[in-house]
Formats: C-alpha cells, structure tokens, sequence
C-alpha cells in the first residue's frame, strides 16, 4: 500500500514539479510540491539500494547502504553549497543527527515499544557504535569549534579539510571492520540468519541500477529548485536558515529512512531499526559532512567543519543521551518517549531562535 503512494507520488510529483517551475508557480506551492516529489523518489532509491544489497551480498551490500543510504541530503546539501547556503548545509547536518538519534530512534523505541513489553538488539554492535558517535560528533564536530577561536578563515578551512580526511579515512576503516575482519563478531542471530539467506530482491539487478540512476537524476533536478524557494518560504513562514536546516531539509532528506526504521521495530526487528538510526547518523557525522566541506571548495564559498554553539551542544546532548540508552541492548516505549521529549524540545528551541 506505502509502495503505491510513493509511485503515485513520484510518478505525478516529478511532471508537476517541471511544470510548476516552468510556469513559475508559487515558491510556496512549490516547496511543498518538490519535499513531497523528493520524499516518493527517495522511497524508490531505498528500495533499488535494497534489491542491490541481496543480489550482491552483504559486504558490497553494506558499502551500498552506507553510499546511498543519505544520497538524498547529500544531493540537496551539495545545491545549498551551490546557492552559498553554508549555514542551511551545516544546520541540515546537525537536523540529521537530531532526527536519526531521537526523533527516528524514539519513534522505533515508542511504536515497537507499545506492541512489545521490551526488545532487545545487539548489545556489542550498540557499543561499538556508541565509540564512533562519540569520536564522530563529540571530537570531530567539537575540537574545530575549539580551535577555530583562535585561527583565521583560512586556517579553519585548511583544518576542517584535515579532519574531513581523517573522518572518511576512518568511516571507510569501521566498514572494513565490520564486515571483513571482524564480521563474525556481528553476525545476526541464527534465525535472522536463516531469513537473511532466504530474502529476494524485489527488483533484478539490471532493473534497480535503472531505478537507481533516474531517480538519482531527478532527485537532483528537483533539489537545485527546492533551494531556491527556501528564501520566499522562510520569510512567509518566519522560518530561519537554522531552523530549515535543522527540521525541513533532514526530514525531507531522510523520510524514506525514517519510515523504514520504524516499521522495522514494528515487526521487532530492532538490529535493522537500530542500524539504520545510529548507521545513518555515523554516515552522516563521518561521511556526508567530510565530503561536503571538500566538494564545497569547488564553490566560490568554501565550508568549514565549524557548527554554531546551539547546533553543536544540541548534538552533543543526543549523542550522550542515545548512547545512555542505548547501551544495555534493550528499549521500550518509555525510553522512545524520552527520546522523542528532547528532539521537541531542541526542535522549538530552533524554532525561537
């Protein structure tokens, strides 16, 4: 049913959407017709990545996931870089990490928590995660913002390109670990094995690589126009760039994810739940923001790895507060409840400021 929305979606979202900027129709009206359009099209390259994965196993399935899993916001961020819309970039970064550990993970934890008493998931995989967000967000994001005090625009820009390395360097390293020399040590249980062997792709290999490729096209076709409306729909609204940022381009950018994961921990598959939550925000921390601040010296405007101090005691905050939670392999509805009370709260305060 949630797969014939999206086509419908996508199939009338992608004509409309070149109509209505041919035409020049409402920035308003065209906001909203270019997140619903991305939405559907980011449904469909979910689902290719997927048919991709089983049909070439799980270790070149996994570098798929981690290439593709936030192609979206990657997309739309390399446009706002584009347009010189540095703090919408850095603010959507930040949106992610927010919306992948509280508002994604407690949503999971709250509707897989009220079917179930409690759910379990695996503990090692959660602590070996809870280091990386700690490295990802609290040394990588933290210690530029730190040193950049004292350094001037060209020194922040050569060592944020310094930690972007770095970063990419290790993000490529903990995949690497995961699934060839320490692949066992993650293995799933045997009777999620068992079904794992036995999954089938929904699409065949040449079929999801066509998916793939259109979709990723006009992704990008719609993205470059939806960055040009943000400026009309933030003054209509009294939305800031922060605030954009931080809420519409990564919930826009990652809604595919974000319904997938909670329908994961719906059927009590909390690994894959947890995986896409915490996986996408290492993604994120570790892959999408390095590699945006190097594409970003193709522009006239180059961006540095130095997040506001809002943006970056917010993340700090949910980074400590997951990992808390998260530690003991186990969830329920209530730890979903606070989860989600704290991307309120930061969500408003965005909002105010």
């Amino acid at each position: 049913m949630t797969n014939k929305v999206f086509m419908v979606l996508a199939f009338a979202g992608v004509p409309v959407s070149v109509i209505g900027t041919l035409m020049h129709w409402s920035n308003i009206l065209l906001f909203v017709i270019y997140c619903i359009t991305i939405i559907a099209l980011a449904s469909y390259m979910g689902r290719a990545t997927e048919s991709l994965a089983i049909v070439a196993g799980p270790r070149i399935g996994g570098l798929l996931n981690a290439t593709f899993g936030n192609a979206v916001e990657l997309i739309i961020s390399i446009f706002a870089l584009k347009a010189g819309l540095i703090s919408v970039v850095l603010a959507s970064l930040t949106g992610s990490v927010l919306g992948n550990l509280l508002l994604v993970a407690g949503l999971s934890f709250f509707v897989g928590g009220v079917k179930y008493k409690t759910q379990s998931f695996n503990v090692y995989d959660a602590r070996h995660n809870s280091g990386l967000l700690m490295f990802a967000v609290i040394v990588a994001f933290v210690i530029p913002e730190v040193f950049a005090m004292t350094m001037d625009e060209t020194e922040t820009i050569t060592f944020s390109i310094g930690i972007s390395v770095i970063l990419i360097a290790l993000y490529l390293a903990a995949l690497f670990f995961k699934l060839v020399t320490h692949r066992g040590v993650y293995q799933p249980k045997e009777e999620d094995r068992s079904s794992h062997e036995e999954e089938t792709p929904e699409w065949s290999k040449g079929k999801a690589i066509a998916v793939l490729a259109i979709s990723t096209i006009a992704v990008a076709y719609v993205s470059e126009n939806l960055v040009h409306t943000f400026e009309e729909v933030g003054e209509v609204f009294g939305w800031t760039e922060l605030f954009i940022g931080v809420v519409i381009v990564a919930i826009v950018g990652n809604a595919a994810e974000h319904a997938s994961a909670i329908v994961m921990a719906y059927k009590n598959k909390m690994d894959i739940a947890v995986e896409i939550a915490v996986g996408s925000t290492l993604q994120v921390a570790m892959f999408v923001a390095p590699v945006l601040v190097l594409l970003s010296l193709l522009f006239p405007t180059a961006m540095p790895l130095v997040f506001t101090l809002p943006e970056l005691i917010a993340m700090v905050t949910a980074v400590l507060l997951m990992i808390v939670i998260g530690n003991d392999g186990e969830t329920n509805w209530f730890e979903g409840a606070t989860l989600l009370a704290a991307y309120v709260i930061m969500g408003i305060g965005f909002y105010l400021l």
